[in-house]
């Protein structure tokens, strides 16, 4: 075990809601350590390494609620995930009720109390408080350091701060923009959004360079950290969204051209998406190929894939992070099938299926890969049976908000498949040894793709596209907005981009099928493309501003 070495609480944003002054987990070094006094931990090179770098990536993946970029519950992946049209948590009886937050998530009519947007607040900022005191500890003993290994430190560290400030941006939209551990909680003020744009952008792009060459996902020492590729990979989700993130008023109808904002990169200018072209290009020259198939990206073994550029890593045996989307999704007696407790919730939505072609002769492929649709059966290829004792069955079409006087109650919906049972998991399926994947180059194609199309060139992403979905035995498509969108959910459901996708492309109003629309939210002003900042950080500071329309 390693631990944080310090003794007393941050001094930072919303920290106070965090009680415990020493944080333990274990790290990806497979040598377990005891807790030790902050004056012990850095005493030689490799300590000081292990307790102001390597124990960051502990915080990565979670095992609690709100903890976590995915693999868990109530924070950063649900926003990014049910705050789109792609999947829904119906309310199933006195099952998914919660007080209606998941109904509340389906139509878009959050407020500021919204529990999983304080939770993704505080995990957000609490991993970069920890990233701060690491600098400020890596900045303090440095005449240990050579020069390069002081570089390199300070980089790994800056750019993982720097991500979970694109994250903020990308969720709250005005942020603090912290980078001390000294600070009065009652001064923080907001930055615009094209500001912390800008930081990131320039705190990734000056990182880059002295982070590792190694791929992320192959066990070795490169495993699960930042590299090069992975900050490439989130410099090319800036450039491609620079017309939403260099948007300071985002509720006024008019954004910024993407081909009037510059980005500097190795001293040359481009446009936002020549940026990003470039960026895929590095990835691409750095060695990610498509695997040979798509589900091998998701498999038990997965870190052998040379498609996925950044993982959470998992082994159950060293880790403590947990994959809980998967049996969130189960229903009760499919789970148990397979020795696990399953929650009977998560499901597509109707929008999704009319996008994969579900039940038409022209159903993506894809489908079978990510979702449990019809009859379901055991590992010994035997039918699963439900409560009733009849053949589990899952029926997609009859999905909606509110299941509970339905006689589809616990059936409705096609569930999710994406990653492949681990029979050896363990802690009730939940510390599995499937790394959870955060980036791969099938995204990168398609960003490059669709950066291509929106610099006027439609010829040169077309290959982009059609390798993406020839991988898949799918036809080729014309590259067309409308293609590349449908391609970004064919191909990434389930991985927390379809927010995003659909901010980027205007469509985050009126997409949800259904027949519940009473109390529908007035969207067209756009505020519900940046969450509320949540009343309790509200009500610690003065200085901070509700975004508008909240």
């Amino acid at each position: 075990m390693t631990t944080i070495p310090y003794k007393t609480p941050l001094r930072y944003l919303l920290l106070a809601l965090l009680t415990a002054p020493v944080l333990a987990s274990c790290s990806l070094d497979e040598e377990p350590r005891d807790q030790i006094p902050e004056k012990e931990a850095f005493k030689t090179v490799e300590n000081l390494y292990m307790n102001t770098v390597a124990t960051l990536y502990n915080y990565i993946g979670g095992a609690t609620d709100g903890e976590g970029l995915q693999g868990t519950c109530r924070g950063v992946y649900d926003l990014q995930t049910f705050g789109s049209d792609e999947a829904m948590l119906p309310t199933r009886g006195i099952d998914w009720l919660d007080g209606e937050l998941w109904q509340d998530m389906y139509r878009h009519s959050w407020n500021p109390g919204l529990e999983l947007a304080k939770n993704a607040w505080v995990y957000l900022y609490k991993v970069i408080a920890l990233c701060n005191h690491s600098l400020e500890q890596l900045d303090a003993h440095k005449d240990m350091l050579s020069d390069l290994q002081f570089r390199e430190y300070m980089a790994e560290v800056r750019a993982l701060r720097a991500i979970y400030y694109w994250y903020l941006l990308d969720i709250f939209g005005r942020v603090p923009i912290i980078i001390s551990s000294d600070v009065q909680l009652d001064m923080v003020q907001q930055a615009n959004r094209s500001d912390l744009l800008e930081f990131v952008y320039t705190e990734l792009t000056e990182a880059r360079d002295f982070l590792p060459e190694g791929h992320s996902a192959h066990k070795g020492d490169s495993y699960g950290r930042v590299t090069k590729s992975v900050a490439n990979f989130v410099l090319a989700k800036l450039t491609l969204n620079a017309e939403v993130y260099a948007d300071d008023d985002w509720t006024d109808g008019v954004r910024p051209n993407g081909s009037d904002i510059m980005f500097m990169i190795n001293s040359e200018q481009y446009n936002a998406w020549e940026a990003t072209i470039q960026f895929c290009n590095e990835i691409e020259e750095a060695g990610f190929r498509l695997e040979d198939r798509y589900s091998d990206n998701f498999i038990v073994s997965n870190e052998r894939s040379n498609e996925n550029i950044w993982v959470i890593a998992m082994d159950k045996d060293l880790f403590q992070s947990q994959q809980q989307n998967i049996l969130r999704s189960y229903h009760y007696r499919h789970a148990a099938a397979y020795g696990f407790t399953g929650e009977n919730g998560s499901c597509a939505t109707l929008n999704t299926l009319h996008v994969f072609g579900y039940d038409t002769p022209d159903e993506d492929q894809r489908f079978a890969d990510c979702y449990w649709a019809g009859e379901v059966y055991d590992y010994n290829n035997k039918p699963i049976l439900d409560r009733q004792g009849k053949p589990l069955t899952y029926y997609p079409w009859e999905v909606k908000m509110d299941l509970s006087v339905s006689p589809y109650l616990e059936t409705a919906g096609a569930r999710m498949k994406k990653y492949e049972i681990d029979r050896n998991s363990t802690k009730d399926g939940k510390l599995m040894d499937n790394d959870i994947v955060l980036f791969r180059f099938a995204d990168v194609l398609l960003m490059r793709a669709e950066a291509y199309l929106r610099n006027g060139d439609v010829i040169s992403g077309q290959d982009d596209l059609n390798a993406v979905r020839g991988r898949s035995g799918m036809p080729e498509r014309q590259l067309t907005m409308e293609s590349i969108y449908d391609e970004r959910l064919l191909e990434l459901c389930w991985e927390g981009w379809h927010r995003q996708d659909m901010i980027r492309f205007g469509r985050y109003e009126s997409l949800f099928d259904g027949d519940e629309y009473d109390d529908k939210v007035d969207e067209s002003d756009g505020h519900t493309t940046v969450y509320p900042i949540p009343s309790v950080v509200l009500a610690l500071n003065s200085y901070l501003r509700q975004n508008k329309g909240y």
